[in-house]
């Protein structure tokens, strides 16, 4: 996405943050924010509104957004996570250029820095285990409690790092804590520990290191050491913050610059669950295929089911950015993606519940072409022929033997137009012996062929769309809707019991046979069904498949 340098049009309180930076020049008139994934999973809906806010901010305010991992914990983390996350953000439009770093760039120097607090009793090496550290914390309500280690020597403190350093401890054996403060009421800085041991190997260091920094010691000196200025993270950051401005606080004399931390409220979005641990359990107990499922709200699944990059920046743009936890309902995301394919998506015929209708009166070897537009608010787009012949696919539920009131298509003695072309007069149907319906008969009324003069010689109230039996292609149609059936899944129950079982619903659908050429994540409209995409992962023009991306309306009740 280019890069503008003009004021954004609107506002929030983060912008009005920047705008008073840059006009007292706190930075000297730069902007550079950050975007720092852990490479340990998928990135889902949540991490959408994060990237769009940092790459816009940098984006809109001439400056810079920088692409990194925060890699410290080897045990969980893989290149793959890493090449899924990049190709997620470039995915969603934005790019960093230059600006892609690691956490594990700076181990080296993370290492200094520790040895830098070591020597000025900044911070020590404690030898409880996990446990007793805990029950030594405290809580809300009691101080904790001072480790019997706390006052060793800065000299013995750092010959046991030095040694955790060269590998000859087991893990969990020792950490390195900073020291602050037991009896503070921010439990953040009561001691945090900012190194552990870990013998695990790297995915990019290899077996260098075997002991490895926490993210609250890391991210603060990575952002400091690639002079961010706004450090923008979730809510839950909010109270970290004590200790992202200690430790840099402490380091001053050897990093010489300190980003201002900001935070604002995560996305909260209803029918989904954004948790990682309970992604992690719909992946591996097999509820979806893959991280790339079209149900699962990760961006990998959420391309593949057709969402747009333009639909998720128009999202965030609608629901803005604020200080405050709101719940938004998953309607306002599929209403951003409707609107986005309404303007982008070329329209076709697909019939889904294929049943065939035969034109009595019509020759069995005749055909016409009927011109239907590719687009109807882009004339530009042309028009497309479609084939008409005596028999037809249609939609099963576009008849009824004894209708329903207010149905208006096909049942006998009714007329109703084909779209594009005639109107027809039905006549009756055929059954099996079991009263299954078999097919479905009309006379087809001439001089009345859309587009015609005496196309509108003859009203109707109802229209049905129709495929040629002799050129509608097969195809595997993928009918996706929400994963969950209930707005917060696992309030009241495991949340594994709120699955929606309708979530998937796989057809042998027809189609035109323009949809034949068709590449992988082209999205179409199928009228009247709603927007559909090709497969990026499973579709072949010898064997179509698409998914259903979204409905033409939200069939949801708003239960919330």
């Amino acid at each position: 996405m280019s890069e503008s340098a003009e004021k954004p049009a609107v506002h929030n309180f983060i912008r009005n943050i920047i705008d008073g930076d840059n006009a007292s020049q706190k930075w000297g008139g730069r902007v550079a924010t950050r975007f720092p994934p852990e490479p340990n999973g998928y990135l889902h809906y949540g991490h959408a509104k994060s990237i769009c806010l940092n790459f816009g901010l940098a984006r809109d305010y001439g400056g810079a957004c920088h692409m990194r991992f925060d890699d410290t914990n080897p045990e969980k983390e893989e290149q793959e996570y890493v090449d899924s996350i990049l190709e997620a953000v470039r995915w969603l439009g934005f790019d960093w250029g230059e600006h892609q770093y690691y956490a594990s760039d700076y181990f080296d120097r993370l290492y200094l820095f520790a040895e830098y607090l070591i020597e000025h009793g900044l911070a020590y090496v404690d030898s409880q285990n996990a446990d007793q550290i805990r029950a030594r914390r405290g809580n809300l309500t009691e101080p904790g409690q001072d480790s019997p280690y706390r006052n060793r020597t800065p000299d013995e403190n750092l010959e046991l790092f030095r040694r955790m350093k060269a590998g000859e401890f087991p893990d969990g054996t020792h950490v390195l804590r900073a020291r602050i403060d037991m009896a503070s009421p921010n439990l953040n800085l009561r001691d945090p520990v900012i190194y552990r041991i870990r013998h695990a190997e790297h995915h990019r260091t290899g077996n260098t290191w075997c002991i490895y920094p926490l993210y609250d010691y890391t991210h603060c000196i990575s952002d400091a050491l690639e002079r961010v200025t706004h450090s923008i993270c979730t809510l839950e950051f909010e109270d970290h913050r004590p200790l992202y401005d200690w430790v840099l606080d402490q380091l001053q004399p050897l990093i010489h610059w300190h980003p201002q931390q900001i935070e604002f409220a995560r996305l909260n979005l209803t029918y989904v669950v954004l948790s990682k641990r309970k992604l992690i359990q719909l992946v591996e107990s097999g509820t979806v295929s893959g991280w790339d499922d079209p149900r699962l709200p990760t961006l990998a699944g959420a391309r593949r089911r057709g969402f747009t990059a333009a639909g998720f920046r128009l999202f965030t743009d609608r629901i803005g950015v604020s200080k405050s936890d709101t719940w938004i309902d998953m309607a306002v995301l599929e209403e951003c993606m409707r609107e986005d394919l309404n303007l982008a998506a070329q329209r076709r015929i697909a019939v889904l519940d294929p049943i065939r209708l035969v034109l009595d009166n019509y020759p069995q070897e005749q055909r016409e072409e009927c011109l239907a537009p590719n687009h109807p608010l882009h004339s530009e787009a042309g028009k497309r022929p479609v084939g008409l012949t005596r028999e037809l696919w249609i939609e099963r539920e576009d008849y009824q033997e004894t209708p329903a009131k207010g149905f208006f298509r096909l049942y006998p003695g009714n007329r109703v137009r084909l779209r594009y072309a005639y109107v027809i007069e039905c006549t009756g149907a055929d059954y099996d012996a079991q009263g299954n319906l078999l097919c479905v008969h009309a006379n087809l009324l001439p001089d009345t062929k859309s587009g015609t003069p005496g196309a509108d010689s003859v009203k109707v109230k109802g229209n049905i769309h129709w495929l040629s039996i002799n050129e509608a292609i097969e195809a595997e149609v993928r009918l996706y809707d929400r994963l969950f059936r209930v707005p917060h899944p696992g309030t009241s129950q495991d949340f594994m019991l709120d699955i929606n079982p309708e979530s998937l619903r796989v057809v042998q659908a027809r189609l035109e046979p323009a949809l034949a050429q068709a590449l992988p994540e082209d999205r179409y409209q199928f009228e009247r069904h709603g927007y559909f995409v090709a497969d990026r992962r499973d579709h072949n023009p010898q064997q179509p498949v698409f998914n259903r991306t979204v409905g033409l309306k939200d069939t949801w009740v708003k239960t919330t």
